[in-house]
C-alpha cells in the first residue's frame, strides 16, 4: 500500500502548510494581581489586629 500523506519535511511548501495548520498555543501571561490583592488583605488584617490589641 502506498502512503498518501505528504512528508512535511519533504519540501518547503508542504512544511509551511503543515506549520500553518498546527494550532499554536501561547501561554497566558502571568499577572501579579492575585499576589497584590493577597498582600493588601494580609496588611489590612494585620493593621486591624494591631489596632485591636492596642485599644
Amino acid at each position: 500500500m502506498s502512503d498518501n500523506r505528504v512528508d512535511p519535511s519533504g519540501n518547503t511548501e508542504a512544511f509551511r502548510a503543515f506549520t500553518d495548520q498546527t494550532p499554536q498555543q501561547q501561554p497566558a501571561p502571568a499577572t501579579a494581581t492575585p499576589l497584590i490583592i493577597g498582600g493588601v488583605a494580609v496588611a489590612v488584617v494585620l493593621i486591624a489586629l494591631i489596632i485591636w490589641l492596642v485599644a
